[in-house]
């Protein structure tokens, strides 16, 4: 009887593993098929970008696109978000696809005929914008996504909702936006989305190659404000006043005993960093107080309380030993991006078969953050690293993200839209 039942359940899963390989097969076709339109949005997207809750044109595009496939398109989310949604021939789970839309304020260097030269107004500076972190090619992926899954509506049991979202970058000051907006309006909650994946392409990560990481993937991002109050003298005389720049400096150096002698680096990474130092304005008079404006990254909430903790606590004690006193404020933004175990687990077989076992790889945590980690709050998420490096070219020698000589492979973003396609249609599979 156990021979019969183990015959029959290995019967099964070859009947199962031959129909996703059937059904790769017809992805991996259209995929090829659409991979030069995709490509020619993108660098549409690359020559127009519009930066955080300002992406009007680039919303109008994607909206086009949706409706002309015949989805249910809504537009207006979050200032500018689109989503389109996609309802099978049959009932069954929601999957939700995520892109980011917005770009940075950073003037392109690349040498490329649809180079950006836009130009704007960002915080009272005229500035360049640039698409310096693949937002670009992340939406033309999903629209070519779209279109394909609307392609094959009648074999897909359940909705696909097509998630584009503006102001991945951080929205202006006093704007709120982003995921959290997203989701704040009803985004997954009216939409019934039970999973969520979404992929972010890398310029130092070969083409052709997957990196991904169950858990903690990328860090919670947060802010600090430091005030040193101090009290005004003259440059020659120092002893009359309490100088906040000579505290404040030695602030920045006790911050970074946190992360070096007091955290314990061993369990996750963390960092802390001085972004912005603000203080006096002539060269001969000791100023009153003295501003320190920074980012905190931690993968672990137990460290990220005991790391605010002690910013709090370093910072007062050491302007009380120089006579002054701080203000701290800290303030928290994104959440650690995390990926659900169960269901980077269930996925991860997806990708295999997509890039090969060998072309699929386990990465370590990164300090970056991405406010894909609201959605990832919300319900189970998966989020991966996508190739966008040439091949055979040394990480070390490629462009970080958001800098003016960022580049992308775009012989990369294929393998996006066939990892995207295949793991909306393979859980829906499993899931029905």
């Amino acid at each position: 009887m156990k021979s019969t039942i183990t015959t029959l359940l290995l019967a099964l899963a070859t009947i199962s593993f031959a129909d996703a390989q059937s059904l790769q097969s017809v992805i991996d076709d259209k995929a090829s098929e659409i991979e030069q339109k995709v490509i020619e949005w993108r660098r549409d997207f690359h020559q127009f970008p519009e930066l955080s809750n300002r992406e009007v044109k680039t919303a109008n595009k994607i909206a086009t696109h949706l409706e002309a496939l015949g989805l249910e398109v809504k537009t207006g989310i979050a200032y500018t978000g689109v989503v389109g949604v996609l309802k099978g021939g049959s009932p069954g789970p929601v999957v939700g696809l995520r892109a980011d839309m917005d770009a940075l304020p950073v003037v392109e260097r690349v040498d490329l005929p649809f180079a950006s030269k836009e130009k704007t107004n960002y915080l009272d500076k005229d500035v360049g914008i640039m698409h310096a972190c693949g937002h670009d090619t992340h939406m033309a992926i999903l629209m070519g996504v779209a279109e394909i899954l609307t392609g094959m509506k009648d074999q897909i049991a359940g909705t696909v909702v097509f998630i584009f979202q503006p102001a991945e970058e951080g929205a202006p000051p006093e704007e709120g936006g982003g995921a959290k907006m997203m989701v704040e309006e009803g985004v997954l909650r009216d939409n019934n989305v039970d999973v969520i994946f979404g992929l972010h392409i890398n310029s130092m990560t070969e083409v052709g190659k997957i990196r991904y990481k169950a858990g903690g993937l990328m860090a919670a991002a947060d802010i600090f404000k430091i005030k040193v109050n101090g009290s005004q003298s003259h440059g020659s005389q120092p002893w009359a006043g309490t100088d906040p720049i000579v505290i404040g400096s030695q602030i920045v150096m006790g911050l970074q005993t946190i992360v070096s002698r007091q955290t314990e680096l061993t369990k996750e990474a963390a960092v802390i960093t001085v972004g912005k130092f603000d203080a006096g304005v002539r060269n001969n008079i000791i100023p009153e107080s003295a501003e320190l404006i920074g980012t905190i990254r931690t993968l672990d909430t137990g460290m990220q309380t005991k790391i605010h903790e002690k910013i709090r606590l370093t910072a007062t004690k050491i302007a009380e030993a120089g006579g002054a006193t701080a203000d701290v404020e800290i303030v928290k933004g994104v959440p650690v991006t995390f990926n659900h175990l169960d269901l980077t687990r269930q996925m991860i077989p997806t990708l295999l078969r997509t890039a090969g076992e060998e072309n699929v790889i386990i990465t370590p945590a990164v300090t970056g953050a991405e406010d894909f980690s609201f959605y990832a709050n919300e319900i189970p998420a998966f989020f991966f690293f996508l190739g966008g490096m040439k091949k055979g070219m040394s990480p070390f020698d490629a462009a970080p993200h958001h800098t003016p000589d960022f580049f992308i492979d775009e012989s990369g973003m294929k393998l996006g839209i066939q990892s995207l396609c295949n793991l909306t249609l393979d859980y829906l599979e499993q899931e029905k």
